[in-house]
């Protein structure tokens, strides 16, 4: 039905207020539409949307969109740097997760499976080692999937196998040649920001394929124009860019361990790993390292140093001498090439004490993926060393007071070990503990081992002259201990616990020369031993030490010539009462190890596998 123009609403007539227009409408004829109708008509008209909504609209559409405009017209660093905030959020987050798993695995471990069970007890350990096993491959993966500094700070935790669970050592190893790559495309731009020309311009053959990757960069095998076959180490493009960011990173999540456990303190060596990086992120301050060291042990015939091509290098690229070999821990390849793994492990040793004792130039990074070997001329074997970027220099004084260290030790000078160490920056704090030593107090009755109050703390001097010789300074502490206990062996595992934190308040305090130094001596300790412990490494690097004080006395000497005659003679006198001294505490270490050895044959000590293979070793 049609309506009249009187049924109609009013439009534009402002004085007709809404109920009215409704009243009108409900005259309709048909009662279902009209009700319809109204109830439509007497909805509040809709809501406007707030300036804060529009605003929020705008810039959730907007954005993204500027932001793609952005990337499109930005050149091709702007880009990277715009791809890496991305990144970022995603390493931090990646980073976030791993940090609060290992923390919340350990504390419910410890707090609620482990809750009433013995500490030293073999379920106590089985579950401790699969927590540890977990972080361990968590780490691990983190560090793999985040690249760079991530990589190398789990290569860093490696020099802590001292400290360290062993399952975090055996998983951590992973990291020492493994690493995210980057693809050509990659490789092209930081040749071209470089060289302003690409790879196949500069050489006339280059393998984009990497022959390794490491944490900072990776090696591509190429042959210069001449025919020369070079290994080039290209530094990962992202490197420089994101540094203050994962530094930042990698601060907050050791704090947030060292909150929750707060044992665990290693925030203190990212500090150190950030100076080091500096360094290590100049390939040319590398090259000049290379070839300092091959001019410092030009000596040995059967070190091998990679030479520099400075034509072709940069500071995110360095070109040298290609150099076939094989790790120098693979046992394997070393016995297929018909070499013997205990020339390999003396001409190791001495080569890398030639650097502390006497050089004070130290390569600080001698893990097995940088020190290769291969068959030399003579039939012998040659040890390539690589990566020269993290070198600690000592001064003469510091050598000196290291190697009189050493002398003080196996002298058993205790004077002169507190002496030396404080002048290598080694406190003398916890002296009350030097006279006990390793000793344990306490009875054991009717079978039951009764409680025992630790020791007080060692003193700082004394901890840092184990942690650098790598052995018990004493032997009469491990008998007078009773260590060949079974109970007491458990009760001194319990008590390193518990010293832990001594001994890593004795590594914060050390100057970064010395705590890179003891990276050295403990990397070519576990060298040596993964290659079976062939040749005595204490005695090795003893005899080091006492040559290197008496070249370093005999050109301190003075032009006078009495004066010459008497210190060269007082040199001598020294040189030889070390010498003595030094063959008697090795004859007292063999003989301490077959001594245990017969009595566990005999069925008079429980067999301690493990104390005489720390002692031969």
């Amino acid at each position: 039905m049609s309506l009249s123009p009187l049924d109609l609403p009013l439009r534009g007539a402002g004085q007709w207020s809404q109920q009215q227009e409704a009243s009108r409408l409900c005259h309709l004829p048909s009662a279902a539409p009209r009700a319809a109708f109204c109830r439509r008509s007497l909805r509040a008209p809709p809501a406007r949307p707030s300036p804060w909504k529009k605003a929020f609209l705008a810039t959730a559409m907007g954005a993204p969109l500027l932001f793609g405009v952005h990337y499109v017209t930005a050149d091709p660093q702007e880009r990277r740097r715009m791809r890496l905030v991305v990144d970022g959020v995603g390493r931090f987050s990646r980073s976030l997760r791993v940090g609060l798993k290992i923390s919340l695995d350990y504390w419910w471990c410890t707090n609620v499976i482990l809750q009433g069970v013995e500490e030293n007890s073999p379920g106590y350990s089985e579950v401790m080692s699969a927590c540890h096993q977990r972080a361990a491959d968590a780490l691990v993966a983190g560090a793999i999937s985040n690249g760079g500094l991530y990589v190398k700070l789990g290569q860093g935790l490696c020099s802590f196998n001292h400290l360290l669970p062993p399952e975090y050592i055996r998983t951590l190893r992973v990291l020492e040649d493994k690493a995210l790559t980057q693809g050509f495309q990659e490789v092209d731009e930081l040749f071209l920001e470089d060289f302003q020309a690409l790879p196949h311009k500069l050489f006339r053959e280059f393998d984009y394929q990497p022959i390794a990757a490491a944490s900072l960069a990776q090696v591509h095998r190429a042959r210069l124009h001449d025919g020369t076959a070079v290994a080039v180490k290209v530094q990962y493009i992202d490197l420089r860019d994101r540094f203050d960011g994962d530094i930042h990173t990698l601060e907050l999540l050791l704090r947030l361990v060292e909150f929750m456990h707060p044992s665990f303190g290693f925030s203190w060596v990212l500090q150190d790993l950030k100076g080091t990086l500096v360094q290590e992120l100049d390939f040319e301050n590398e090259g000049r390292n290379a070839e300092r060291c091959a001019q410092d042990l030009q000596h040995f015939r059967y070190v091998v140093v990679p030479r520099v091509h400075w034509a072709t290098s940069s500071k995110r690229v360095l070109t040298a001498e290609f150099c076939e070999g094989c790790k120098v821990n693979d046992v394997e390849a070393i016995k297929a090439m018909g070499l013997a793994v205990q020339d390999i492990a003396q001409k190791l040793i001495q080569a890398f004490a030639e650097q502390i004792f006497y050089t004070g130039f130290i390569h600080s990074d001698p893990h097995p993926g940088n020190v290769l070997v291969r068959k030399g001329p003579d039939g012998k074997a040659q040890l390539v060393l690589l990566d020269h970027g993290l070198y600690q220099f000592l001064d003469e004084k510091d050598r000196s007071a290291l190697c009189q260290l050493w002398r003080a030790i196996i002298l058993r000078d205790d004077t002169a070990m507190q002496t030396h160490a404080a002048a290598l920056g080694v406190g003398a704090q916890g002296e009350a503990g030097v006279q006990g030593g390793a000793h344990v107090g306490g009875a054991h009755v009717g079978g039951v081992a009764q409680q025992l109050t630790p020791p007080p703390p060692p003193a700082d001097y004394f901890l840092f002259s184990e942690m650098l010789m790598q052995r018990p300074v004493r032997l009469g502490q491990l008998w007078r201990s009773h260590l060949l206990s079974r109970e007491e062996a458990a009760y001194m595992q319990a008590m390193a616990q518990n010293h832990f934190a001594d001994i890593m308040a004795v590594l914060k305090a050390l100057p970064r020369p010395m705590l890179l130094v003891l990276r050295n001596v403990n990397t070519v300790r576990a060298i040596n031993v993964a290659l079976g412990a062939p040749v005595d490494r204490y005695f090795l690097m003893a005899k080091s030490a006492v040559r290197g004080w008496s070249r370093l006395a005999g050109a301190a000497q003075s032009s006078v010539y009495g004066t010459r005659v008497l210190r060269h003679a007082k040199v001598v006198w020294e040189t030889f009462k070390f010498e003595v001294a030094l063959r008697l505490e090795t004859l007292s270490m063999r003989l301490t190890a077959l001594l245990v050895r017969v009595l566990a044959h005999l069925g008079l000590v429980s067999s301690t596998e493990g104390l005489y293979e720390y002692l031969e070793t």
